[in-house]
């Protein structure tokens, strides 16, 4: 692996104070793009691994969505959140001797993981059983939008279209039976979990038994699966004893509940935090409503609950709310806002937001990876790169000399970053003397 550290690497991070990543030394080539793998590969990323990330010359689409920067094209805030720790390789695999490149680059790599269809992957020579004749023991991870065995497995898919699919947009229907989507890319951002997870496998897999693994990640399969773990309910059983759908959840009175000056979020599941709950909000009597006695008359009547406690919440203000609870040892916070939680104490203590000093876009928070080893931090190496910033350098350590590598830039088959000159003040003519 290259310690070069590029034009963005010399940033005051986190120290890494002496310790050794656990990923150290393990090289993936990530074809992936906008959000799914490149979150997944940013995770391993952040624990040491050496991630070369490819993308076109005119660079991932996250680049050019949510918060474009103002100074240079190309590194919005999306990108920066999804693309930290890694290494970019700007190739266009339509031009002559960028696909060779590539495959060299995966020669070298413990994985390699796309986003692409699995024909688009095999008519440019990149299927699992292409790649693995370069590296026998590669790991090949594609995320696909619909399983392979399935009828739906040609079809496009983009987090809009799995959060209806998978009925996620549905149970989103607020109090006015209108479905929303989640307003997050929670399908995109869900299945990259798992994708990490499917790479940390495949990993001890291969360090256990050897040889090469292929991993296919569905992301129609893996949504439908994650919310009907949480909805499926009644529909479990066969034949079913109801329909679908968790009531307690899908209750419009369940949501963040409304104070005198502003939201609070609390929750009250076990017998002792209920009865703790109707001592708070004045109404112990509750205890021993037959409505409430037990956990199934409970979850018969939440709705009814949900409603008594909303309508008295908002007599206090969200200081007071906090103050009584916190004495019955409730479980609550403030509702923060997207601006509000930016300012929360505990998230500074803990060193969530994390400022930088970026060559070209200046000063950036960073959002540090939470996860603490006893052993390992992670530590911020460098923000994510520009398009094409570590080309020379990746394919130098791969063997293509300077002359070579410049030939193929002339050719647009590989893109370089390279810094804008910094515009300096002319000098003040000197003055004349008296």
């Amino acid at each position: 692996m290259s310690t070069d550290t590029s034009t963005n690497m010399n940033i005051a991070a986190a120290p890494g104070n002496g310790q050794r990543a656990p990923l150290e030394g393990m090289r993936i080539v990530d074809l992936t793009q906008v959000v799914v793998g490149p979150l997944a590969t940013q995770i391993l990323a952040d624990f040491g691994a050496e991630v070369i990330k490819i993308e076109h010359p005119t660079g991932d689409l996250s680049r050019w969505i949510g918060g474009r920067s103002p100074t240079t094209p190309g590194m919005s805030g999306k990108y920066l959140h999804l693309n930290r720790n890694k290494k970019s390789l700007a190739l266009d695999l339509k031009k002559p001797g960028a696909l060779d490149s590539l495959k060299k680059l995966i020669a070298t790599a413990d994985a390699v993981v796309h986003n692409m269809r699995p024909q688009a992957a095999a008519r440019l020579g990149l299927a699992p059983e292409d790649l693995q004749k370069l590296k026998p023991d590669l790991i090949y991870c594609s995320v696909v939008g619909f399983g392979q065995e399935g009828r739906y497995k040609d079809k496009p898919a983009y987090d809009s279209i799995i959060q209806g699919a998978s009925g996620l947009a549905s149970i989103n229907d607020g109090t006015d039976g209108v479905p929303r989507y989640v307003p997050m890319v929670i399908a995109d951002r869900t299945v990259g979990v798992m994708l990490a997870n499917c790479l940390l496998l495949a990993v001890v897999q291969r360090l256990r038994y050897g040889g090469p693994q292929t991993v296919e990640l569905p992301m129609f399969e893996s949504m439908a699966a994650f919310v009907l773990a949480e909805h499926m309910f009644l529909k479990t059983f066969d034949p079913p004893l109801g329909g679908a759908g968790d009531s307690r959840l899908l209750n419009p009175n369940s949501r963040p509940i409304k104070t005198l000056d502003g939201y609070i979020c609390m929750t009250a599941n076990t017998d002792p935090q209920v009865h703790a709950m109707f001592r708070a909000i004045g109404r112990p009597e509750l205890s021993v409503d037959p409505r409430f006695a037990d956990k199934k008359d409970r979850f018969e009547n939440i709705g009814e609950m949900f409603r008594i406690r909303n309508e008295i919440f908002a007599t206090r203000t969200t200081a007071e709310w906090l103050a009584i609870l916190e004495a019955e040892d409730l479980p609550a916070m403030p509702m923060h806002t997207l601006d509000s939680v930016l300012e929360d104490p505990h998230l500074a203590d803990t060193g969530l937001f994390q400022k930088v000093e970026h060559p070209t876009e200046g000063t950036l928070t960073n959002l540090r990876n939470p996860v603490r080893f006893a052993t390992y931090t992670p530590a911020l190496r460098n923000i994510a790169p520009h398009i094409g910033e570590n080309s020379r350098e990746v394919l130098q350590e791969v063997g293509y000399t300077d002359a070579q590598i410049e030939d193929m830039i002339a050719a647009g088959a590989v893109a370089q970053y390279a810094p804008k000159a910094k515009k300096t003040a002319a000098a003040e003519p000197a003055k004349a003397q008296a």
